[in-house]
């Protein structure tokens, strides 16, 4: 068997409005997902990332390229691919005349499972995305946050080898989503393979194996967290905890042309587009002037890797 779980070449998707007037959602697109990893479709809104989730998930048909979920091809093979993935995507809504509890056991049998044992996983999902106390409610009444929780929970009621999450957390509190974050990491490394779209970047930065950035439908970058970074080497966090700050603090650091700098009472933190020397030479400078208690330095996060390339694709189109 085959250890890549999805697989997509030179994938396009154009959508026309009228006339000759068309939009490329996607732009010749290629990847491939390995079984048992969490993958992560990062772009700004109107990348193409739900476009791309709807056709591996059979929601939309490409306009050419080829795409295969588990040597099934989305297309020709649709059925297939529909009885091994489980699927959350945006405007996918629960089943809003069914309770809590029924749609969670109605999708459970649409997978072909019933009886006591299923009752019980049902409780046990239920409890775990904290709308046990809801069960009997209709979806229909409950908040859209809440509805959400139904929809993502729906998803741990069948044993799917491939699960695709559109924006998983919205609607959980920071409790909640800890707990599910958990829970996908546990089912990932029991083999399951997840593909998900956030907008909240340090959920992708803190889950995800593999990561393609996308925009206006095309491949910005593709790598793990570790090869990401490297293409913004001169990106800096300085964290600084002073005894006092120096009342020249801001002109000290002005050379060094920092950004989202910000003061809470003896803490300092900033960025710096620097090299690694010019960095310490800024920390030296500071440390003449007042007494550092701490200092902490980070290379780039995964939502400055995503504002420079972004940023950077916009400026070239």
């Amino acid at each position: 068997m085959s250890g890549t779980a999805i697989e997509v070449e030179h994938l396009v998707k154009v959508y026309r409005r009228g006339g000759s007037d068309e939009v490329r959602a996607v732009d010749d697109v290629s990847f491939a997902v390995p079984r048992g990893t969490i993958f992560g479709l990062l772009g700004p809104n109107g990348a193409g990332k739900t476009t791309t989730l709807r056709i591996l998930t059979t929601l939309a048909r490409p306009t050419s390229g080829r795409a295969q979920v588990l040597g099934y091809d989305v297309v020709r093979q649709g059925l297939d691919v529909r009885r091994r993935i489980g699927v959350v995507i945006q405007e996918q809504a629960a089943e809003l005349f069914l309770s809590v509890r029924d749609n969670l056991l109605t999708f459970a049998r649409f997978h072909g499972h019933s009886g006591a044992a299923v009752r019980r996983r049902a409780d046990d999902v239920m409890a775990r995305f904290g709308v046990d106390t809801i069960a009997d409610t209709k979806v229909q009444d409950l908040s859209g946050g809440a509805r959400r929780r139904v929809q993502v929970a729906k998803m741990f009621m069948v044993d799917v080898p491939v699960l695709f999450l559109d924006e998983f957390s919205s609607g959980m509190d920071p409790i909640l989503k800890r707990s599910v974050i958990d829970l996908l990491r546990e089912h990932a490394t029991q083999g399951r393979t997840i593909v998900l779209t956030t907008q909240i970047l340090t959920e992708a930065e803190e889950l995800c194996d593999d990561i393609l950035i996308i925009d206006k439908g095309r491949e910005l970058a593709r790598g793990n967290l570790h090869y990401l970074k490297t293409l913004v080497a001169r990106i800096y966090e300085l964290v600084l905890t002073f005894e006092q700050v120096p009342g020249n603090l801001t002109d000290l650091i002005a050379g060094f042309r920092p950004s989202d700098v910000v003061i809470s009472h003896n803490n300092v933190r900033m960025k710096l587009n620097e090299d690694e020397s010019r960095v310490l030479e800024l920390v030296t400078l500071i440390a003449r002037h007042g007494r550092l208690l701490r200092i902490e330095i980070n290379g780039a996060s995964l939502e400055d890797v995503f504002v420079e390339l972004t940023q950077k694709a916009g400026s070239r189109s």
